[in-house]
């Protein structure tokens, strides 16, 4: 195949059992589709090939074949690439500086190699890049400041890799994003407070105002994929995948607790923060996030007590609450009754439905009764007191006005002798 030169504008040979070396092209092809095949040997000797470089390649998809080697310092020399597939390959090295003059570039995937190295810097001048995938790879680096420049990104992957060092607060000013995720790394620190300025999560969408992997050319049949995570499950999403919104920053050393701000996010379909060090209460207005198809906050530290709006969420097919301290009753709802007790375990406080420890029946709180019986009491002695004082009042009185008159003793005791009589 390698010996061949593909002449059409638009070439599809995906899932195919082509072998050998990546063929070489002519200046008419538009489109290169080579995935799912056996190709082998360096990517560089495809794209720094004096052959190759003439051409106006737009869609260049050469993801899941055998490719190896180094990413090679040629980009300059394709700078009409709007599309770049390399994923799911054996390519290794740095990603080079030179990948920065791909000016028109929308999406890039290098997910699924072992390339090591950081981001380089001049990634910003892709001004274009919608999306970043650099999932399962080995940078082990802190996550680029800069990456808050990248304001037309819509989908950030950098999921399995070695990143370490906080959750840059300039990750917020990507208000296009709609996937953000950044699972099983070494992140620490909170999570950012400002992730309601993610504006594009903040309100339901229908993805008719989203236009990710368009591409202004008529001819072109290309359609965009990505591998998602987003029920602990990979999944493939093709033009569908303007329809999700996504955080995942799962299997990280998070700390603190979960911001409030996040409730705000009522565009959200998909949030996971499992397995890592989350401390206090679940954000008590989460049941406004009314998209929301999944949760998973197992193996945290969370505490307290299920918010009871999470009773509002009526779109739920996956609840993981496992392994917290959360204690108290489970809210009412028809949502939250249907998980299984597997998705509680793990919380030795919590009762009631699914789960079968029941909830002991409230008594009146105990600060109000004795208060009532100490009001019963006083009323009692001081009824009891009024009486003693007024027989007492009364008696001295008589007994006055018959040690002082005379003519009223006298009648009072020949009264007396009567009765006797």
């Amino acid at each position: 195949m390698s010996d061949a030169v593909l002449n059409s504008t638009v070439l599809n040979l995906n899932s195919n059992h082509f072998k050998g070396r990546m063929p070489q092209l002519s200046a008419n092809v538009r489109e290169l589709n080579i995935t799912g095949n056996s190709f082998v040997g360096p990517i560089s000797t495809f794209l720094c090939l004096k052959r190759n470089r003439m051409n106006k390649l737009i869609i260049l998809d050469a993801s899941f074949n055998l490719l190896s080697g180094e990413l090679p310092d040629c980009w300059k020399d394709w700078q009409s690439l709007a599309r770049l597939d390399l994923g799911s390959n054996s390519i290794s090295g740095r990603i080079p500086y030179s990948m920065g003059s791909l000016v028109a570039l929308q999406s890039l995937h290098l997910e699924n190699n072992n390339i090591s190295g950081d981001i380089p810097s001049s990634l910003q001048s892709c001004s274009q890049l919608e999306l970043l995938d650099i999932v399962e790879n080995h940078l082990q680096v802190t996550i680029p400041l800069w990456i808050g420049e990248m304001t037309s990104l819509m989908v950030l992957r950098l999921r399995s890799n070695g990143f370490h060092g906080h959750i840059p607060l300039q990750i917020c000013q990507l208000s296009s994003l709609i996937v953000l995720d950044l699972a099983n790394n070494s992140l620490s620190g909170t999570i950012p407070k400002c992730l309601n300025n993610l504006s594009a999560l903040a309100k339901p969408d229908n993805g008719g105002s989203i236009h990710f992997g368009y591409l202004p050319y008529g001819y072109s049949m290309y359609v965009e994929n990505l591998f998602l995570v987003p029920k602990r499950k990979q999944l493939e999403y093709f033009d569908n995948v303007k329809f999700v919104r996504l955080i995942d920053l799962s299997s990280n050393n998070l700390s603190e607790s979960i911001p409030v701000e996040i409730s705000v996010l009522f565009g959200l379909l998909f949030l996971n923060l499992f397995q890592n060090h989350l401390t206090g209460t679940i954000p008590e207005k989460i049941g406004s996030m009314k998209e929301l198809e999944s949760i998973d906050l197992s193996r945290n530290h969370l505490s307290r007590k299920i918010p009871p709006s999470m009773s509002n969420l009526t779109f739920f097919s996956q609840l993981d609450l496992l392994y917290n301290n959360l204690s108290g009753r489970i809210p009412s709802s028809t949502q939250l009754q249907s998980f299984d007790a597997l998705s509680y375990t793990g919380n030795p406080q919590l009762c009631g439905d699914p789960l079968p420890k029941n909830c002991i029946v409230e008594e009146e709180p105990s600060n109000r009764t004795p208060t009532g019986r100490a009001e019963d009491h006083s009323e009692k002695y001081s009824f009891y007191i009024g009486l003693g004082v007024g027989f007492a009042v009364g008696f001295w009185a008589i007994c006055r006005v018959l040690f002082f008159k005379r003519t009223w003793r006298h009648a009072y005791f020949r009264f007396l002798d009567g009765i006797k009589d």
